[in-house]
């Protein structure tokens, strides 16, 4: 996670009001604000997160607001000051009332009729709002435009000119000022763009069906359940070499040894279960040493070749800046000679200066991706819908993205790939085979076509052949497809003992889910009732296309559930504790969840001796027609009971 705001970055701003903006922080460009006001956004590029600015108002001689941070001890003031103070002033209203009474010439509407006590007080009393402030809206609006304070001077007018300001309780007084605050004052929070307060704002504030109603807390659920977490450092495969008169024979093969840390994933929620989980592993965002290691790499680089070009353009040019002494007799032919002996230095040093080493271009077979903590996304389209991960700098459907963590730990393949690779063109089709001789006599462009088109063949071939490999450490799903069919083709895929975590706005496909792995069906399955799975392998049963009853063979999940989990925010005050109720609705959301089990082969039978012994349970005995309980075990009194062997044939007709 970065620290500072880096430019080119999406940041969140928090207003006032409480609403969030998801800006890009473009440098040389102007943050709006709206009726708060805007300001350049290099004020705050280069700058750390969670600070709060205050918008100033404009100088004479300038066209832009400045920006000032809030300290704490202003933010903060009123609780240190609550804090520091022994009692409150003014007691919470309420607390010593059981009962309101009425004032003289004071009239209810509502007061019960046995007990007298009053229900809901009547306003004909009451002075209304706008008559207790006397401040008009004209004069607001003046001193908006005046712009004193970032609106201080508002609310300061605002309080003074309130004729019932000293008949507020603390409380009351303390919830005028913050909506005063909130409508008035110009003071705004940069934060980063985390995955929690992203989906918050795509919650609350933009179409939250876009994300399937996925709120933080079910973000936290499927990624505990689905046990995602950092897989291991990356691991890649060697460079075969491969030269452009190889075909697919040269293609690197699966190591299926190497393929540890990795995630299956179906997502429909537009790539935020991805950057969730993209988070917990470690690829989301680069670091911020990475980056500057690699900028002064790039710095380190780039320096010799910058000032050998700045000494040949002097050269050409013909600048050159005499000292003292050679200003007092220097001529044109002294100046043309220092030219001539300056350029052929130049020309000298770079030809006895050796040639800076350039890294090898790898080949066109060479397979980018990380063998270990990667994520395996399945979807349906020709491309996956992964548009929200820009908000994190990757671009999925750039071909050539700058570098990014996500770009080695990414993986991305159609449904049409996994079951059937075979039907698909760009996994069937053998790649493009030239000699050295007919690509030079190529185009530049055409010659570019022919070692992207071999590049994407390795990929897709690499991809495919590595997911259908199986071995997955999970299974995480947030999609509006039917869990039984993605089950169906995912399960096998599983490592033993891998987790399956789904997620789903409503809780009927889910409850249909858990059904097919009930105890009745897996009681069924594992009695021989079903003729379908007779003389069948267990790899075969593992990959059982299902029938009516039977839709997904029960034995291969264990620990079934179905959970959901809702964070409520309450008011807590004295006498007035309840649930906020201007809180979203929305879907609840439910998580399935479950663990990869591994069926033994054949039978499970229980071979050995066994003893049987009878205990008095209740009467004197036998003969006074006392109940005898038949007990298996070794303990027991032995004077008390009768012990007898069993054959082996009767304890394994018993087991």
């Amino acid at each position: 996670m970065h620290s500072i705001i880096r430019a080119s970055a999406w940041v969140a701003i928090k207003l006032p009001s409480g609403n969030t903006r998801v800006i890009q922080a473009l440098p040389n460009t102007t943050i709006s604000l709206g009726k708060y006001g805007s300001f350049p956004a290099n004020l705050i590029i280069e700058r750390p997160f969670h600070l709060t600015y205050e918008l100033q108002d404009k100088r004479a001689d300038e066209t832009y607001s400045r920006l000032r941070v809030v300290p704490t001890s202003e933010l903060y003031a009123e609780v240190f000051a609550d804090e520091e103070s022994p009692t409150c002033s003014t007691p919470a209203a309420g607390l010593n009332e059981a009962v309101i009474t009425p004032a003289e010439g004071e009239e209810f509407s509502v007061v019960e009729i046995e007990s007298g006590k009053v229900v809901a007080r009547s306003n004909r009393e009451v002075i209304d709002e706008n008559a207790r402030q006397t401040m008009t809206q004209d004069e607001i609006e003046v001193l908006k435009k005046l712009g004193n304070n970032a609106g201080k001077e508002v609310i300061t007018q605002l309080i003074l000119s309130h004729t019932a300001i000293d008949q507020k309780t603390s409380f009351s007084l303390a919830k005028y000022k913050l909506l005063k605050e909130k409508k008035y004052m110009r003071r705004f929070q940069v934060l980063p763009v985390d995955v929690a307060n992203f989906s918050n704002y795509q919650l609350e504030e933009r179409d939250a069906t876009k994300i399937l109603d996925m709120r933080g807390e079910m973000m936290g659920l499927v990624g505990c359940w689905g046990n995602v977490h950092f897989g291991g450092e990356d691991v890649y495969l060697d460079d075969p070499q491969a030269t452009t008169e190889q075909g697919h024979e040269a293609c690197t093969p699966v190591q299926e040894d190497l393929l540890k840390g990795r995630w299956l994933v179906v997502d429909d929620t537009g790539g935020i279960l991805v950057a969730a989980m993209a988070e917990r592993m470690g690829v989301l965002q680069q670091d911020d040493d990475a980056e500057i290691d690699e900028a002064k790499t790039e710095e380190d680089t780039e320096e010799p070749e910058h000032t050998s070009t700045q000494a040949a353009n002097t050269a050409q040019n013909g600048e050159h800046k005499p000292t003292t002494a050679d200003s007092n007799d220097a001529d044109i032919d002294m100046l043309d000679a220092d030219a001539e002996s300056t350029a052929s230095a130049a020309q000298e040093s770079t030809a006895t200066k050796p040639p800076r080493a350039s890294k090898p271009r790898a080949s066109d077979f060479a397979i980018p991706y990380s063998q270990t903590n990667t994520i395996t996304v399945v979807h349906g389209a020709s491309q996956p819908n992964l548009s929200f991960l820009n908000y994190w700098g990757f671009d999925v459907t750039s071909p050539t993205h700058p570098p990014h963590p996500l770009l080695h730990h990414l993986l991305t393949l159609t449904w049409l790939q996994l079951l059937k690779p075979e039907l698909d063109t760009s996994y069937s089709t053998p790649p493009l085979v030239a000699s050295e001789r007919t690509l030079v006599a190529w185009k530049p462009s055409r010659r570019g076509n022919f070692h992207r088109k071999r590049r994407r063949y390795a990929r897709i071939r690499h991809i495919v052949d590595s997911a259908r490999a199986g071995n997955f450490s999970g299974l995480v799903c947030a999609s509006t497809m039917d869990p039984v069919s993605i089950l169906r083709h995912t399960l096998p895929l599983l490592a033993g003992g891998a987790p399956v975590a789904i997620y789903s706005p409503t809780l009927e496909p889910l409850a249909a889910l858990s059904d097919c792995f009930s105890v009745s069906r897996r009681t069924a399955w594992t009695s021989g009732s079903v003729k379908e799975i007779v003389d069948k392998s267990v790899e075969e049963l593992e990959s059982w296309e299902g029938n009516e009853e039977f839709p997904l063979n029960p034995t291969l999940l264990l620990g079934t559930s179905i959970q959901t989990s809702r964070a409520r925010r309450w008011q807590v005050l004295p006498g007035r504790t309840h649930p906020l109720m201007t809180e979203r609705g929305g879907a609840n959301g439910y998580v399935f969840t479950a663990w990869r089990a591994k069926p033994a082969e054949g039978r499970v039978e229980a071979k050995g001796k066994f003893k049987r012994k009878r205990t008095e349970v209740e009467g004197e005995g036998e003969g006074d027609g006392g109940v005898v309980v038949g007990e298996e075990g070794s303990g027991g009194d032995a004077s008390a009971s009768a012990t007898a062997e069993t054959t082996p044939a009767a304890a394994e007709a018993e087991a």
